[in-house]
C-alpha cells in the first residue's frame, strides 16, 4: 500500500496548463529573410501565419518526456510512502520493584536451600530472586538495596540479564548494618513517581525491624497507598529472633494491609519459592499491546524513473543521429 504525505502537490500538475494559457509567449529576436513568394508558400503549406512569430514543433518523444517528467516530479514532491504490514509490539504494563535488605543480619546462615543445604539469608534470596525474575519477563524490574540508607541499584528495565548481574554483584554490608525500612519504601515511591505505568508493585524483603529511617514505615506505607503502589512484604529468617534483629511482623502486616498487598514469612527456600509462586498468581504478568504500520519513504523512485527515461531518450536520439549521419555519408559516397 502506498500513500502520499503531501497529496496536494498533485495540484501542481495544472501549472503547465495555466502557464500555457495565461502566461505571455516567450519571444526571441532572430534574423529573417524576406521572399516575394511568401503568400504562395502559405497556400502550399496550409499554415496560418502570425505576424513576426515562429512556432517550434516538438517530436513525440520530446512531448512524452516533458509530460511524464512533470508528472514524476509532482509525484516526488508528494513524498510517496510504502505502508508495510501491521506490526504488534507487546510492552510491559507493570513496574515491579524489588527492595532487598542488606543489613548485617542477612549473613546469618540459617536459610535452607531447596536441596537442604544451609546458606546465609542473602545468598538464598539471591538464588530464588533469579528464578523469580525469569518468570517476570513481561514486567519492568527495578532493584533497591537498603541498610543504613536505601540505594537504587537498578532502575526499571526490561534487560533481565543486567538486572541479575547487578543483584549478584551486591554484598551484605555494602549499604551499612542497620535497616532503613521506611526510607526504602520512600525511595521506591520516588522511582515509581517518575514512571508512567499504572500497575506498581513493590516486593520488600527484610529480616529485621526499622532501626534508622527518616520516614517511619507506617507513614511511608500511607504515602505509597496514595500513589497506588501495592507492597508485598516478605519476612526472611526466624520470626522468634529477639533484640534489634527481631522482625516487626506487625509493621509488615500494616504495610501490606494499607497498600492492598499481602505479608509473607519465609524461613527457608521452599517457603520463599512458594511465596514467589503466590505473588505470580496474585500479580499475573500484563502486557500493553501497540500496533503500527512501518512506513518507508520512496520519494526517490519517481526521480530514478525520470532519470532513466531521460538517459533512455538521450540514447535513442544519439543512436538516431548516428544512424542519420551514416546514412548521409553512405549516400554521399554512392554519389
Amino acid at each position: 500500500m502506498i500513500e502520499f504525505v503531501y497529496p496536494w502537490s498533485f495540484g501542481l500538475l495544472l501549472l503547465p496548463f495555466a502557464v500555457y494559457y495565461f502566461w505571455p509567449a516567450y519571444k526571441e529576436r532572430k534574423s529573417s529573410v524576406k521572399v516575394p513568394f511568401f503568400s504562395r508558400l502559405v497556400e502550399l503549406t496550409g499554415e496560418k501565419p502570425a505576424t513576426g512569430s515562429v512556432i517550434l514543433n516538438r517530436y513525440f518523444l520530446q512531448k512524452l518526456l516533458l509530460i511524464s517528467g512533470w508528472v514524476l516530479i509532482c509525484a516526488a514532491l508528494a513524498k510517496p510512502q510504502y505502508i508495510g504490514k501491521p506490526v504488534t509490539l507487546n510492552k510491559s504494563a507493570r513496574d515491579l520493584m524489588v527492595a532487598v535488605d542488606l543489613s548485617g543480619s542477612m549473613t546469618t546462615e540459617d536459610f535452607k536451600t531447596l536441596d537442604g543445604a544451609n546458606v546465609d539469608r542473602f545468598s538464598g534470596v539471591q538464588q530464588l530472586l533469579a528464578d523469580f525474575a525469569k518468570q517476570r519477563d513481561a514486567d519492568r524490574l527495578g532493584l533497591i538495596l537498603f541498610a543504613d540508607a536505601p540505594y537504587l541499584q537498578a532502575p526499571f528495565t526490561n534487560d533481565l540479564d543486567t538486572w541479575l548481574t547487578l543483584l549478584n554483584e551486591s554484598e551484605v554490608g555494602m549499604a551499612g548494618q542497620s535497616t532503613a525500612l521506611g526510607d526504602a519504601i520512600g525511595l521506591a515511591i520516588s522511582v515509581f513517581e517518575h514512571g508512567q505505568t499504572k500497575e506498581r508493585v513493590l516486593i520488600l524483603l527484610t529480616d529485621g525491624n526499622d532501626t534508622g529511617s527518616k520516614v517511619p514505615p507506617r507513614d511511608a506505607a500511607q504515602v505509597a497507598a496514595s500513589y497506588r503502589i501495592k507492597i508485598y512484604p516478605i519476612a526472611i529468617g526466624d520470626p522468634e529472633t529477639a533484640g534489634e534483629e527481631a522482625i516487626d511482623l506487625n509493621v509488615l502486616e500494616y504495610i501490606a494491609d494499607t497498600t492492598n498487598g499481602q505479608m509473607f514469612e519465609a524461613v527457608n527456600a521452599e517457603q520463599l519459592d512458594a511465596i514467589y509462586e503466590q505473588i505470580n498468581t496474585l500479580e499475573p504478568q500484563k502486557y500493553s499491546s501497540r500496533s503500527y504500520r512501518p512506513k518507508t519513504s520512496i520519494h526517490f523512485v519517481p526521480i530514478i524513473i525520470l532519470l532513466a527515461m531521460y538517459m533512455g531518450a538521450l540514447t535513442i536520439v544519439a543512436i538516431r543521429n548516428l544512424y542519420h549521419r551514416r546514412k548521409v555519408a553512405k549516400e554521399f559516397l554512392n554519389d
